[in-house]
């Protein structure tokens, strides 16, 4: 064996020692079981050669292309070195990211993980139609010195479409008509519109993903690193780090060895046994790594009826807050640890609650728990036998949304709803279903008791919040959601709209139908204009919230909504204090 190989070899062991895992000795030796029979049918080495008959047999050796991008990224690594470069010396301050999902769950960990960078421009995320949140984002940057980034795998995705269409409008206004395609570069799919659309408006670059890889598992294509490499972060060091996992998960690693596979195994074998809510602490250094892997976990494996249900930013509790539906992640960064989360955890493990423990070093690993995470899923999605690369009922909300967008482009309005009950200045709305389960309330107290008595162990609550993502907001409903997980002792999730759409979303409209969801929307006090079109950005808000409720009422959900009024801050004060009364009565 030669020197390099030695090394390697030490590394991935390395990394290996880095996962830990502990749990009730029935669940370990199911855990055990599937181990053995990925290394007895060698199929961690069918992975690795794209066997869909790991699957479902159809055709998931398309969407395997993630596995190589590292060692491609950095066999070309120069495309990425030489735009950092050049956006660099061209003294843009800011760089601001327009997409969703795939596109722009990733450059979001990025920017709020590695922070402002030195000389560099800093990176913000677009990836809301809320005016307010449209609005706020364009006071955070000085456009004159902005490269905007529309980022979008199929080009079609209504989204970043409408962003460009605003922000290519107002740089327009701000540097001219001659130069406002200096500010801009496009991410895309060779061939899509997007390609058309940046060229046709004379974009500075176009850089282009791979179809071989869907929008979750593009962290490591060019989709992650082209913002990671404009806002300054060394992408051959991340990409390298990122590739001793690579190794470390590789085809000739036998599978109780194999970091990835070994929590796959985790995963996919305790949701097989009900413990589907994967519940993720993270460290508060790299946090925001739990929005990308809602995404991942939740888009890739929420189908069927089954799925991985992921909890994240939920405050760690005591032990008996938590019911046997639960698996733990700790993913603790070795850096900068959180001596909370530490306790937390330790009382959760001597609770007998599963529990993985993972290892960061710093945050220039942070690449490769993107790689880890994404064979996990993979692996996963193998031992509850769905396909982890497809999003099956992603498509229905969009096509709803389409619906009423086109219907308002003809009537100027979108069509009336029937109101269930108004109660000191808040709607509520349900359909026919729903509101024949819940009954007549009096009160908005009384309606969301009835709803929120319909909870059950095993269950979990969702609030799905179309309103301004910001700390105030964010704040009250975490409070609203701790105030149900302690009270009903089922685990909670929080999305804010229409992010979670192109998130959580499948797993709440195509997984196990556990789901309680609370949604929740609002007046838009000022709204904003999408530039050659007839609707606005809070009718296209409007719109996804009316289709998403559509897809859930049609997926037999229990599901009620909230409007809120223009006065968000009171509304949810307000919803608040509902939600303390409804459990206490």
């Amino acid at each position: 064996m030669n020197a390099s190989n030695q090394q390697s070899e030490g590394a991935s062991t390395e990394i290996a020692r880095r996962q830990t895992y502990r749990m009730p000795p029935e669940l370990d030796s199911a855990v055990c079981n599937s181990l053995r029979d990925w290394e007895v049918n060698d199929k961690v080495r069918r992975l690795w050669e794209r066997d869909a008959t790991l699957w479902t047999g159809t055709d998931e050796s398309r969407w395997l292309g993630w596995l190589g991008i590292t060692e491609d990224q950095l066999a070309h690594i120069g495309h990425l070195t030489s735009l950092a470069e050049e956006v660099r010396s061209s003294g843009f301050r800011h760089a601001l990211l327009l997409g969703m999902g795939g596109s722009s769950l990733c450059p979001e960990v990025m920017a709020l993980t590695f922070g402002k960078i030195h000389g560099w421009p800093q990176l913000h995320v677009l990836d809301s139609t809320d005016p307010a949140q449209v609005r706020a984002t364009e006071k955070n940057v000085e456009l004159a010195k902005t490269l905007c980034i529309v980022s979008s795998k199929s080009g079609s995705t209504l989204e970043p479409n409408i962003f460009k269409q605003y922000f290519f409008e107002r740089m327009k206004q701000t540097v001219g008509e001659n130069k406002a395609g200096e500010h801009f570069i496009a991410i895309t799919d060779p061939g899509s519109k997007m390609q058309q659309v940046a060229e046709a408006a004379g974009f500075r670059q176009v850089f282009f993903g791979l179809p071989t890889i869907g929008g979750r598992y593009s962290a490591l294509s060019d989709f992650g690193m082209v913002p990671a490499a404009v806002m300054g972060v060394d992408v051959r060091k991340f990409l390298e780090r990122t590739e001793m996992m690579v190794h470390a998960c590789g085809s000739s690693v036998p599978a109780a060895e194999n970091p990835g596979v070994v929590l796959g195994a985790i995963l996919g074998t305790l949701a097989n046994a009900g413990r589907d809510k994967v519940t993720m602490i993270v460290s508060p250094g790299i946090h925001d790594l739990g929005a990308w892997l809602e995404q991942l976990l939740a888009e890739s494996t929420g189908k069927n009826s089954k799925g991985l249900i992921p909890v994240d930013r939920e405050r760690l509790g005591l032990p008996e807050v938590y019911g046997n539906d639960r698996v733990f992640a700790y993913v603790r960064l070795e850096s900068a640890p959180d001596t909370a989360q530490d306790a937390a955890v330790e009382r959760l493990e001597r609770a007998g609650q599963p529990l993985v423990r993972i290892s960061v070093v710093d945050m220039n690993d942070l690449g490769q728990e993107l790689f880890r995470w994404e064979i996990a899923t993979a692996v996963a999605g193998s031992i509850m036998g769905i396909h982890p690369f497809n999003q099956p009922d992603v498509e229905a909300s969009k096509l709803a949304t389409l619906k009423l967008t086109t219907e308002f482009e003809q009537a100027g309005a979108l069509p009336t709803e029937e109101l269930v009950l108004e109660d000191s200045g808040i709607k509520v709305y349900t359909n026919e279903k729903n509101a024949s389960t819940l009954g007549k309330q009096k009160s908005f107290a009384g309606m969301l008791h009835a709803h929120l008595r319909r909870l059950s162990p095993g269950d979990y609550f969702a609030l799905l919040a179309y309103i301004q993502m910001s700390a105030a907001h964010e704040g009250r409903l975490e409070n609203i959601r701790h105030e149900v997980r302690d009270s009903k002792r089922v685990a909670t999730c929080l999305g804010f709209g229409p992010r979670f759409l192109h998130s959580t979303g499948q797993a709440y409209k195509g997984g196990p139908n556990s789901g309680v969801f609370l949604q929740i929307t609002c007046d838009d006090a000022h709204d904003l204009q999408v530039p050659g079109q007839r609707y606005t950005f809070g009718v296209v808000k409007a719109a996804q919230a009316r289709g998403d409720f559509e897809v859930l009422a049609q997926r037999d959900r229990r599901a009620l909504r909230v409007h809120l009024g223009a006065d968000v801050a009171a509304g949810l004060a307000a919803l608040e204090h509902a939600v303390k009364q409804a459990l206490r009565s």
